[in-house]
């Protein structure tokens, strides 16, 4: 790399208000705003944020509107972005802007980095686009691109080579001009996603082609360094499926649970029929499963396999009878959106009532 930071931080920005993508977070400096798509764009494609963020921003405009939400109508409007942790965090972040700052999102980076939720990344961006602030957010497309113009060998995500790629990205940005910071975060970002992609990158269309280090000594398609992944666990899950009449039962799961706090779903545990009776749900005898599918989360898939059953003597006290209707209004895990959907045709017989749920 031969090209002054100034050099390559012009280049940047002249590429990014050309080519940039018009996004609905792009041309706006409001912390709120900005904070939803960060957290929104988390481990979520693109195509899939579009549509939800600005669904999501009609419900809840301002931070004062999402910290008043209630969580299950919250997580209702998450769904389909998974990785629900987020939109508890939200909601815990936006309660206290609220109540610590007057409803003000906090300037500073350090400020922002202590509300729920939020890490390195998410407070940089937020600080360098909504308030002009010189400080990297490097996710993995700016740490892939950095790498790859330096050249760097070494892993990236941790240790001397994101130490030196910090490096590298803070002396860039104090190379931007004042009222450009924003424009560049997110032109580092955009050249990752778009052309200095980890696969079959677009090298001959890049700015920084000339001053990539990577592209001269022919390691691209090596650079960043990839630790291996190591192979998906592979477990079974039994749901039990009970209706009567216009009611379906349904768990909730605890509100201080890991995974999916707050979210409803069918009886179910890990393993088979017989892990599935432990619940205190009764399955008819030598039945089949109405329905079996396969999920997938983050390192793991699941061979979920879906059984009439009834609710028995000893079964969950979380369990409750919950009208088949207003269900749709709950939210839901997408195992039990997935079951449902698959076994429609057993539950097609319900009538559905007025009422949202019953005890």
């Amino acid at each position: 790399m031969t090209s002054s930071a100034r050099t390559l931080a012009s280049t940047l920005l002249e590429w990014y208000r050309r080519a940039r993508r018009d996004l609905p977070w792009r041309g706006t400096t409001d912390p709120y705003r900005i904070w939803v798509s960060e957290v929104m764009l988390q481990q979520t494609r693109v195509a899939v944020v579009v549509p939800r963020y600005e669904a999501f921003l009609e419900c809840y405009p301002t931070v004062e509107a999402l910290a008043a939400a209630d969580v299950e109508d919250l997580l209702s409007s998450w769904a389909g972005l998974g990785y629900y942790r987020r939109a508890r965090m939200l909601s815990d972040a936006a309660r206290r802007i609220v109540r610590e700052h007057g409803g003000r999102f906090p300037r500073s980076h350090g400020r922002i980095r202590d509300l729920p939720g939020i890490g390195d990344y998410t407070a940089a961006a937020v600080a360098s686009i909504a308030f002009d602030q010189p400080i990297p957010a490097l996710d993995g497309n700016a740490l892939r691109v950095l790498a790859r113009l330096a050249d760097e060998r070494r892993p990236v995500r941790a240790g001397p080579g994101h130490a030196a790629v910090r490096e590298l990205a803070e002396s860039l940005m104090a190379a931007v001009p004042k009222g450009c910071r924003g424009d560049f975060t997110q032109a580092l970002i955009e050249l990752g996603a778009t052309l200095c992609t980890p696969g079959a990158p677009r090298c001959g269309a890049c700015p920084w082609q000339a001053s990539c280090a990577a592209l001269s000594a022919g390691s691209v398609e090596s650079v960043p360094c990839r630790p291996a992944r190591s192979a998906p666990k592979r477990l079974r899950i039994c749901a039990g499926l009970a209706v009567a009449g216009q009611d379906i039962l349904l768990r909730q799961r605890p509100a201080d649970s890991g995974i999916m706090p707050g979210f409803w779903e069918l009886p179910q545990a890990l393993g088979g029929r017989a892990d599935l009776r432990e619940t205190g749900l009764a399955l008819p005898c030598g039945g089949g499963p109405l329905a079996t599918f396969r999920h997938a989360i983050t390192d793991s898939i699941f061979t979920v396999r879906v059984y009439e059953a009834r609710p028995g003597a000893s079964s969950d006290r979380a369990c409750e009878w919950v009208n088949l209707a207003g269900a749709k209004e709950l939210p839901l895990s997408t195992i039990t959106t997935k079951a449902l959907a698959r076994c429609a045709m057993f539950v097609r017989g319900a009538k559905p009532r007025d009422g949202r749920r019953q005890s």
